[in-house]
């Protein structure tokens, strides 16, 4: 869909996207602080930020528990949720076009004027609990924060949070979200149909009851390499894997596209080198691999599942293919097709209002810019093989990489597997 985008900053100094969407019949408002996991006071109350933001359509300064806000919130169909990570907590909410002042409205109450109270933290750590022990038994969930925390980011596994539930008090939840949620701390990114409509919106969010704060900036995580970590788990009948290298820089944008390229190339459809070839063999049913970027640090993931006996053929297959990359064994022909496949998805992400935030929404979360998306395509025209295989060499090359596996085996096998990628790059 059509559309342009603004940066505007609110008396306050927060900043924000207005994106006008003209054909759009529906709005949506996103809600950002810096206020995840990162920023809480202590290690011992880790879940204070994911216990908060789940308490935050609870009892407001105008409705008596969740269940009241809920009913008025949703009447007319519009939606809203929130997630944390470990860098933010994010408010999101859509709505039908003719409701977006009350939905808006709505959505101070949640984060600026919150009652939180015993009773609901109480009913909110038996749903944490309950949320964080499923985890536990999503073993592809298992790997990475294990594999972060080798890595050298502070964060804890499923198993260390649950732990820290119980040390919780309601202080904790009121002194988080007063540090976290001040106008100097927020983000915005609003987008819908904004024809004289962007002054109103100003309007209202400066006229949110959000004291003056700390901007709180996003930390740097101090990545090493690390050696091969199996997870056992007696019930574990296959090996979920998942396998990170990782640059200290940020990935300019038209360096994101070329990896999403390569991404493209190694597994992202069934002709693909690493992917297709693997399902072509009966080795897996699915391998995937991404790549994120930040202000400090670019990640290359991979991820999937085998079974034993296919395992020794499968990293044999993604050492293979790595390594033709970093030797320059890329065809043109094969970047042709990833930049026509490119092209054609990145049209099919502007359908929506929501589409069109989540584009803009990764990197101004991170880093605070953004790219306008009319851009993309030059940018992805404008890839290039040798710009590919330098990305590779950087990762692969860089001295910061590991492998994380849950499997009922012993940790040699993860060592042997995870030897023969590197042996080969």
């Amino acid at each position: 869909m059509r559309h342009t985008i603004e940066e505007v900053r609110l008396d306050s100094g927060a900043s924000g996207l207005l994106i006008d969407v003209p054909d759009s019949s529906v709005m949506n408002l996103r809600i950002i602080f810096r206020a995840g996991n990162k920023f809480v006071k202590r290690p011992e109350i880790y879940e204070v930020a994911h216990l908060m933001e789940h308490m935050a359509f609870g009892k407001n300064a105008e409705y008596r528990d969740e269940q009241a806000y809920e009913a008025e919130f949703t009447k007319n169909g519009a939606y809203h949720n929130a997630w944390t990570s470990d860098a933010v907590i994010a408010y999101e909410a859509e709505c039908a076009d003719f409701e977006w002042e009350r939905v808006l409205a709505l959505q101070e109450l949640a984060v600026a004027k919150p009652k939180f109270n015993e009773e609901e933290l109480k009913s909110e750590k038996g749903n944490v609990r309950a949320e964080l022990t499923g985890y536990q038994n999503d073993y592809a969930r298992l790997i990475w924060p294990k594999l972060q925390q080798a890595l050298g980011e502070e964060v804890l596994t499923y198993s260390e949070r649950l732990k820290t539930i119980s040390n919780i008090e309601i202080k904790d939840i009121r002194e988080h979200h007063r540090r976290t949620h001040t106008a100097d701390n927020m983000q915005f990114i609003i987008s819908g149909n904004l024809k004289g409509r962007k002054r109103k919106v100003v309007q209202m969010l400066n006229g949110w009851d959000l004291k003056a704060g700390e901007k709180f900036a996003l930390p740097a995580d101090a990545y090493v390499g690390t050696a091969p970590i199996m997870i056992r788990r007696k019930d574990a009948s296959n090996l979920t894997f998942g396998f990170s290298f990782i640059i200290k820089r940020r990935l300019e944008p038209q360096e994101q596209y070329a990896m999403g390229c390569l991404n493209h190339i190694l597994t992202g459809t069934m002709n693909s080198k690493i992917f297709g070839q693997a399902r072509k063999r009966g080795l897996v049913y699915g391998v995937g691999s991404s790549t994120s970027s930040d202000a400090w640090s670019s990640l290359w993931d991979f991820d999937g599942e085998v079974n034993a006996e296919n395992a020794e053929e499968l990293f044999d297959l993604i050492a293979i293919e790595l390594a033709r990359v970093i030797n320059g064994e890329v065809a043109e022909t094969d970047i042709k097709a990833a930049r026509v496949y490119a092209l054609g998805r990145h049209q099919m992400l502007a359908q929506t209002a929501e589409q069109i935030s989540d584009y803009y929404a990764r990197q101004y979360i991170s880093i605070g810019t953004y790219e306008p998306m009319a851009d993309a395509p030059k940018m992805i025209e404008g890839i290039k093989k040798s710009t590919i295989v330098c990305l590779a060499r950087e990762f692969m090359q860089s001295g910061i990489s590991g492998l994380a596996m849950v499997g009922n085996m012993e940790k040699a096998v993860a060592v042997e597997l995870w030897g023969r990628v590197l042996g080969a790059i």
